[in-house]
């Protein structure tokens, strides 16, 4: 028999819950200035990094500005927190202005402050969650259990309180939302850091008062005849406004932590089987604790190689009965629970086979595949018995590679999958597991760099797509090099006396005429170097010419370094218009420093510069700084000449963006299949090469229409949802809530 949890008074339990948050408050007030000094070293030495002019500006300003500001947010973030803490304990409004209140279910408008700051605070709150681990999920259980009810969505134990209250305060402060947007990346690490090490001192508190652990808790449900609390009741009577809806991708993501939380509840009670197993992180480890049932699943094992033989691949496959494979290992699981007295191994049985009986009735994957699939089933138990992590973590590599598989045959039906050279490479990493049954997660890990591999080469392969991937590479390097050509030039220009009309004109079109050239020819080409050697020319013939002997020199050289000139002016496709007018400015502007009267360049200086500009890309960084790549149709002619058949180039936009959808659209897996809508026509494809730096996207169909598109572009239809998923949740986390309803609706499953 378990032990008998310890009893506490209501007022004992609301008030242990109430000091967990005077600490937390008081611990996040000692700890401010210190986050706030981590941001300000952030920012100086953001602002000490080489970029361009505009950029390290912008990053000086925004240095300058924390720094002015820095203590007024400070102050106010903790005046706030304080604030929360008082509202948190007065008691509830009088029932005659509860209409007062804001009821479930009603709407209210919220100013675009507001639902950016929401969103903000969602992105830190959420990965700060993941690096503070299980720390929350573990403090809201045991609160949770105290006050008898969920914590409410306002409740300052949350991260996403905390870090909301810190957005808001940026605001009021007068410090720009784009400063914090900058700020984002060592905000989250920090925020993480100081949200485990306070929830930490909170679990403290809470052994101190012999407060169960959360592992000897169960998730608490609602009485279905009484009326929830509205989550703002539940907290402050201030409540904060109704929650801007959030993305479908955070909500999913929102969705998953709590179930993962439900099901390590399940699998992982108090003293079972986690406790019983210390060394199953150790190399081999794959045998569940229970001999019998090791026996049996080991037994299986040998079993499966003949059982399996019959089963057909390819075009065959397609006439299988689906139904009667689920059946079978239906069967296979039953009897394995009854190998086992063991609670835990029994519902870690029940949950796989749910998993599988879930993906087994995946109609969007061709029959063929779930058949393979099928054959993990058993791989997947061990593993899953001897590393429980398996039900607690997303990354766990059976369900990388699952999800992995999953996702790159959803867009296919059983015509189309049949003998292909995709399903072959299931087949044959299936085939590598069953192998090696006793290797854990490791083979796991083995077969998934394997398939990334292979899908580098199966969704490049067509020589349509070699073509498009190469010429979307040469557009992205071409506009890298413009920018660090761009930046170079900055530089060895810097301390010089050039006017401003040259200056405009080697940062604006010389260094696009540098890059195309370097890209179509190679850097140490001869029509490259002759580019770099004309920008040295400019510089020289728009300096000063004290003497006759410099001005003869100027005229002698004009009509070659002019003809330069027009030839890197038609390389980028300038309009023969647009050329002469840019060729008279320019010779108006040499015509002026001609006569002029100041001081020359040194002779010298000019050596230097020109043996730079020779040799510019030993002095350049491998990855220039790259916003966003400009894609349009003009761009694919000038460096290819033709346009290519199929090929819909999708030009950028400056349609904002939120930041997050930035981040996803640059972490998106190439083989996923999206339902893509452009130009009032929705088509299937499948996402199938992104450019070294992330900022060119190529997406193609079963009948070779291929959409190439910038990150912008990508991400914009993210977020207004002309892009989307086939499976944004994965095909192992879909298949886990199944399960979970299934065994809530019926207990007896365990049995």
């Amino acid at each position: 028999m378990p032990a008998a949890l310890p009893t506490l008074s209501s007022v004992q339990a609301v008030g242990l819950v109430h000091q967990a948050r005077q600490q937390l408050v008081q611990g996040l007030v000692q700890a401010l200035p210190g986050l706030a000094a981590q941001l300000d070293t952030f920012l100086c030495e953001l602002a000490d990094q080489v970029g361009t002019q505009r950029e390290m500006q912008a990053r000086q300003a925004a240095m300058q500005r924390f720094r002015l500001l820095r203590t007024d947010w400070v102050q106010a973030c903790c005046s706030a927190l304080n604030a929360a803490l008082a509202e948190s304990i007065r008691p509830p409004p009088p029932s005659r202005h509860a209409s007062l209140a804001p009821q479930p279910g009603t709407f209210e408008l919220l100013s675009d402050d507001a639902i950016e700051n929401q969103i903000q605070a969602s992105r830190l709150a959420l990965a700060a969650g993941e690096l503070a681990g299980n720390s929350f999920d573990a403090l809201r259980l045991r609160s949770q259990w105290l006050q008898r009810q969920e914590l409410a969505a306002d409740d300052l134990l949350r991260p996403e309180t905390f870090c909301q209250l810190l957005v808001v305060q940026w605001q009021n402060c007068d410090l720009p939302r784009t400063d914090l947007q900058s700020l984002t990346a060592p905000l989250q690490t920090a925020l993480g850091e100081l949200l485990q090490a306070q929830y930490a001192a909170l679990h403290q508190l809470y052994d101190r008062q012999n407060v169960p652990p959360s592992k000897a808790l169960t998730t608490i449900r609602r009485n279905p005849d009484t009326t929830p609390l509205p989550l703002h009741a539940a907290g402050s009577a201030a409540a904060s406004p109704t929650p801007a809806p959030l993305h479908p991708l955070l909500r999913a993501r929102q969705r998953a932590q709590d179930m993962l939380q439900q099901l390590r509840l399940l699998v992982q009670p108090a003293g079972g089987l986690a406790a019983r197993a210390p060394d199953r992180a150790a190399p081999g480890r794959t045998a569940p604790a229970s001999q019998p049932l090791a026996q049996a699943l080991a037994d299986q094992c040998l079993q499966d190689a003949s059982a399996y033989v019959p089963l057909p691949s390819g075009r065959a496959a397609v006439d299988i009965d689906i139904v009667q494979l689920a059946q079978a290992l239906r069967l296979r699981s039953n009897i394995w629970k009854q190998q086992t007295s063991v609670p835990s191994e029994r519902a870690a049985i029940e949950v796989v086979a749910l998993m599988f009986q879930s993906i087994l009735a995946e109609d969007r994957i061709p029959p063929s595949i779930r058949v393979w699939f099928a054959r993990l089933q058993l791989p997947v138990l061990r593993v899953a018995l001897a590393e429980p992590e398996f039900f607690s973590n997303l990354q766990h590599p059976a369900r990388l590679l699952i999800d992995r598989m999953g996702a790159c045959v959803m867009g296919f039906d059983a015509t189309s999958m049949g003998g292909n050279a995709l399903e072959a490479e299931i087949r044959r990493l299936v085939q590598i597991i069953e192998q090696y049954p006793e290797t854990g997660q490791r083979v796991f890990v083995l077969t998934h760099q394997e398939f990334e591999e292979f899908l580098a080469r199966y969704l490049t392969q067509e020589q349509s797509k070699t073509r498009i991937i190469t010429l979307a590479q040469q557009v992205e390097q071409k506009e890298t090099l413009t920018i660090q050509y761009t930046i170079e030039l900055r530089r060895l220009l810097k301390d010089m006396p050039v006017r401003d009309e040259l200056r405009d004109f080697l940062f604006r079109v010389w260094a696009e005429v540098l890059a195309l050239s370097a890209v179509r020819h190679g850097p140490a080409h001869a029509h490259t170097l002759a580019f770099k050697q004309t920008a040295s020319d400019l510089v020289w013939a728009g300096s000063a010419k004290p003497t006759r002997q410099q001005r003869a020199q100027l005229i002698r050289s004009l009509p070659h370094l002019l003809q330069r000139l027009r030839e890197g002016l038609t390389l980028v496709g300038m309009d023969a218009s647009v050329q002469a007018e840019q060729i008279k400015r320019l010779t108006d502007t040499l015509a002026e420093a001609f006569i002029a009267k100041t001081a020359a360049i040194a002779p010298e200086d000019l050596e230097i510069m020109a043996q730079r500009l020779s040799r510019l890309e030993d002095f350049m960084s491998e990855d220039g700084p790259l916003d966003d790549t400009p894609l349009s149709a003009e761009n694919i002619e000038m460096l290819l000449g033709v346009d290519i058949v199929g090929l819909h180039v999708m030009a950028s936009t400056a349609s904002p963006v939120d930041p997050t959808l930035r981040e996803w659209a640059c972490a998106l897996q190439p083989g996923s299949w999206f339902t893509l809508d452009h130009n009032g026509a929705s088509v299937q494809v499948q996402y199938a090469w992104r450019s070294n730096q992330r900022q060119l996207h190529l997406f193609a169909t079963l009948d070779g229409q291929c959409y190439l598109m910038p990150l912008q572009r990508l991400a914009s239809y993210l977020q207004s949802g002309l892009l989307q998923w086939y499976d944004a949740e994965g095909l192992t986390l879909r298949a886990t809530r199944d399960a979970l309803a299934k065994i809530e609706a019926n207990p007896e499953r365990l049995k």
